[in-house]
């Protein structure tokens, strides 16, 4: 029988004075109760009531058990407590991996705002080009980028305004095949890129990568260096778009987007913490 159901019973039984008060109130028959009390018994060894036909009392074993049992609940219903409190509270430590770019770009500017909101949660924000294990490395979140539609990020095309004087803009994708193209390791085509019209008509164009890479950050680098023609996703390219380091090209044409998705482990009832992050990074980034 459960351990602890059985210890409830019994201290029902102790303070209301018999197994058959303790029925009425817990809803069980008397002889179930009686096994319940059995059953404490002969785990222990040792008698906790003395038992008459008019009434039962507690020996000095039942005594000390029923001191030790009420202790022992009020614990367990303090943890139920405050674990029902965490559920509805955010929180404690809250730690959360990402790729570099994909964090530091796009993950990152969102989590002052999600702090200052929930000023009990702590983020430990790790990134990694690796996947992982959320379970053997202890993380509670993962933002990832993969064929998950959760957070369809644009892609973009662009170049430095030098590289575009001495090159010429491309007009149309089949352009794209007489320029130098900084490719993405990571993507499984890395001979030809896909884009597509206002009309959704798709071209397929091959490319020529001199330069491939598996960071996006370092093909920044590169194309701000004026190496070529980049497709990354637009949060990289936020800022040297606006500042004129970087302009687009083949703006009437789109890149397929890539989407990148959040990964929690599975529980019944995930923590406050959680709940409220996934909300903010799906309500600022997925979009």
């Amino acid at each position: 029988m459960d351990r602890l159901s059985s210890m409830q019973v019994f201290v029902r039984v102790a303070e209301l004075g018999g197994f058959a008060p303790a029925a009425r109130e817990l809803d069980l028959s008397p002889a179930m109760v009686a096994k319940h009390v059995l059953a404490i018994e002969a785990r222990l060894g040792a008698r906790l009531l003395h038992r008459t036909t008019r009434r039962q009392s507690l020996t000095d074993v039942g005594r000390l058990y029923l001191e030790r049992s009420r202790a022992a609940l009020a614990e367990f219903q303090a943890a139920e407590a405050s674990a029902a409190e965490l559920q509805a509270q955010p929180r404690g430590l809250l730690r959360v991996t990402a790729p570099v770019i994909l964090g530091s770009r796009g993950l990152a500017p969102l989590l002052p705002a999600f702090t200052a909101k929930h000023p009990q949660v702590q983020v430990e924000l790790v990134l990694h080009d690796r996947v992982v294990d959320l379970m053997d490395e202890g993380f509670d979140a993962a933002l990832r980028s993969g064929p998950l539609p959760d957070l369809p990020l644009s892609m973009l095309l662009c170049a430095t305004p030098a590289y575009l004087r001495r090159h010429g803009r491309p007009r149309v994708p089949a352009d794209l095949s007489n320029h130098a193209c900084l490719g993405f390791s990571h993507w499984v085509h890395q001979d030809r890129w896909r884009l597509f019209a206002a009309d959704g008509r798709e071209h397929t164009v091959p490319i020529r990568s001199r330069l491939t890479s598996n960071n996006g950050e370092a093909l920044r680098q590169a194309a701000l260096a004026g190496g070529g023609i980049l497709m990354q996703w637009e949060p990289l390219l936020r800022e040297d778009l606006a500042a004129g380091r970087l302009v687009r090209v083949l703006s009437r044409y789109a890149p397929p987007q890539r989407p990148a998705h959040l990964l929690y482990l599975r529980e019944q009832r995930p923590t406050a913490k959680l709940r409220h992050f996934v909300d903010h990074v799906l309500k600022h980034l997925g979009a």
